[in-house]
């Protein structure tokens, strides 16, 4: 693939994560990412434009705001970086990978998971920075999916019994991690990982979403126990489950029904 394309593309990808900070900050924040221009978080200065590209201007201005040289979150760039790495993933390889030969699915399939890998990004960064996942992730996440799959029944790539499948999948998620959040009166996990289960499961139906599900709580298990022992958690603080969601909804998106018949077959 020629390169000048890819470059583009991951340019394309950098940009477009700059928005995705401005989205996540602002969202959470209470203010419209669509208004005023970027501003410092620290001293509230207005951004000159050569202050706003991606990654290149932390570097130059050495992780520091111009003005009151406080240091810029480490998040910024490395959430322009992840954007920029998906986006060059995609076109170099997601497209392919995602590609369903039916017209208009040819198209719609890979959109669609270009979509749901920024969706992913929010999730991930916005609850490993801030402890929250924001309600209009979860919202997009399931109609757009709710979108896609009902293309697919309609051009009869999806029968009517995976689709039910699928939604069953997202309520045992979702009431798990429902019952989770009860028993531990919310300081296990926020109400936004219940939500997000529930719709992981109708992202990634069956076996899939079960796998990503608990692909995720062991990761967060492990990570928990982890932490406790070094002594950088206490046994009351939470972690953010978030990352372990969308960490577990690609594993299982990726390898899930691999892992799921690897594990009956060995009994």
């Amino acid at each position: 693939m020629n390169w000048v394309f890819l470059g583009f593309v991951f340019v394309m990808g950098l940009c477009v994560g700059s928005f995705v900070n401005v989205l996540i900050w602002r969202t959470l924040h209470g203010l419209s990412p669509y208004r005023g221009r970027s501003a410092c978080d620290r001293c509230g200065r207005r951004l000159a434009w050569y202050e706003n590209i991606p990654v290149l201007s932390y570097v130059v201005l050495r992780g520091r705001c111009r003005t009151c040289k406080k240091k810029i979150d480490w998040s910024y760039p490395v959430v322009e970086g992840v954007t920029g790495l998906l986006f060059l993933w995609w076109a170099s390889l997601g497209f392919a990978f995602f590609q369903l030969t039916q017209t208009p699915l040819s198209v719609v399939q890979p959109a669609f998971w270009l979509i749901i890998g920024l969706v992913l990004v929010v999730v991930f960064f916005a609850d490993l920075i801030y402890g929250i996942i924001p309600d209009f992730t979860v919202v997009l996440l399931g109609l757009v999916t709710l979108v896609y799959r009902l293309m697919l029944m309609k051009n009869g790539a999806l029968a009517i019994s995976d689709f039910v499948e699928a939604v069953v999948v997202g309520l045992i998620g979702g009431s798990f991690f429902l019952l989770l959040y009860l028993v531990t009166r919310g300081k296990g996990m926020g109400f936004g990982d219940v939500k997000y289960a529930l719709v992981m499961g109708f992202l990634l139906g069956y076996p899939k979403g079960l796998v990503g599900m608990f692909v995720s709580f062991v990761m967060g298990g492990v990570v928990g126990v982890g932490l406790l022992i070094t002594g950088k958690r206490k046994m009351k603080a939470r972690v953010p489950f978030g990352p372990f969601l969308v960490g577990g909804t690609l594993i299982g998106l990726v390898w899930g029904n691999q892992l799921w018949w690897m594990y009956w077959n060995s009994f």
